[in-house]
This record gives C-alpha cells, structure tokens and sequence, in this order.
C-alpha cells in the first residue's frame, strides 16, 4: 500500500505559516489545487483548522523542506516510516484464479462429503463459492452433478491445509457432543424414572416383612399347642 499523507489539509495550513515553500510545492505535496493552498494563505479557507506538523509526525524532515525552500522546482517527498503496518486482509470471498474455477464443483463435494459439519459460509470461504452452490450440490441439483468427483481443495489449490484445518476445528467445537460416555447431566424426568424402582422395593420389603411377622406368631402359637395336648394325657 502506497504511503499516504496524514491530514493533507492541516499540514498545508503548518506548512503556510512556517516555511516559505511556494504554493505549487504545497499543493503538490498536499494533493491539493494551488489555488486552495492561495485561500489558506489568504484566511479565506480552512478556517479553524488547526495546522499539523508533519516534522513531529514523522512524515518530512527539516533537511528536506531547507532543500525544497532553496530550489523552487523540487518537490517535497514523504519521509519513510520508522515502523510498517501490516494491510488489513480484504474481507470477502476468496478470489478464485479463472483457470482453477471448474475445479470448485469438486471441491465443495469432498467438502460436503469429508466434513458434513462444515457450514455454508466455511465452505464458502475456503473455495470461493456461493451458498447457493453449496446447496446444489449438496442436494445433488447441481446442473454437472453427474460428473462431479470429490477432490481435495488442498490439492486443487483453492486453499490451505492451515485454512481447511483452522475451518475444521472451529466446526468441531460448535458441533454438540454426542458420546456416550462423555458425562452429561441426566433430565430431571430421568431421575424420576429412576427414583421409581427404589419405590418399589421399599413396598416389597413391607409386605416381605409382614410375612416374616406372620411366621414367626404362626410358630409361637404350635409349642402352646404341643403343652395343651401333653397336660390333656
């Protein structure tokens, strides 16, 4: 990305009422027409806006502004950054080269089939497609359905394994578990259902209880029996 002057219109103001650059110089490095550079000059415009310094910015030195009083015809050059930043990522569908085009038919279908868990707009972001593509062929309405063969986008060049891998576990980690043995918290309905049989041992323990009381009155009462009829004979 090009370097850009930092607020063109406040360093023509600084630069009017500091230096003795000529009007087409400030013009010329401000990007502006000389004769609004002339309407600074004269008060007539950029009232109230503060002038900007662009030795304390960084973006000229005084050796070349001393260079550009001296010699009316040289044009003031921008001085070069101490620290570069980065360019923001575009964002947006990827852009597909045309000739690798014919090959994002294939690669949403070993998309669609490899990682079901994928989403429209993560296919859509690793080959360069629409959803409505992505629907096509996952219905299999795809005009060319026929004669689509699933082929890894990484091999195809539509994408990286960083990229496929980073989509992947992103998927994955929206994805609900569904394992069995991964300890999850039971309904309360199932609790009930399992309270349910406790019940029902209890109330057989009652009834196996009065058997047992039963029995051993029914044993009492045959050693009385037994006295009655000794003391008989």
């Amino acid at each position: 990305m090009a370097q850009q002057l930092l607020m063109p219109k406040a360093t023509a103001v600084w630069l009017v009422d500091n230096t003795a650059l000529s009007f087409d110089q400030i013009a010329t490095f401000c990007k502006l027409h000389p004769l609004e550079v002339k309407a600074i000059a004269d008060g007539e415009s950029a009232q109230g806006i503060k002038g900007l310094d662009p030795i304390s910015t960084g973006q000229l030195s005084r050796d070349e502004i001393a260079r550009a009083e001296a010699d009316g015809n040289y044009k003031l050059k921008l001085s070069e950054p101490k620290v570069r930043v980065p360019e923001a990522k575009r964002k947006g569908p990827r852009y597909t080269p045309v000739s690798k085009r014919q090959d994002r038919p294939n690669a949403i279908l070993w998309l669609v089939r490899n990682h079901p868990e994928l989403k429209d707009a993560q296919v859509s972001r690793l080959v360069g497609t629409t959803k409505s593509t992505i629907e096509q062929i996952r219905n299999r309405t795809h005009w060319n359905s026929a004669n689509l063969t699933p082929m890894d986008p990484v091999t195809l060049g539509l994408c990286s394994q960083i990229d496929l891998d980073l989509e992947v576990d992103r998927a994955a980690k929206n994805r609900p578990v569904t394992d069995e043995n991964d300890s999850v918290l039971v309904s309360a309905r199932e609790t009930e259902n399992f309270a349910a049989p406790a019940e029902d041992r209890s109330e057989d323990d009652e009834i196996d209880a009065d058997a047992v009381f039963a029995k051993l009155s029914s044993m009492k009462s045959k050693p009385e029996d037994d006295e009655d009829d000794d003391d008989r004979h």
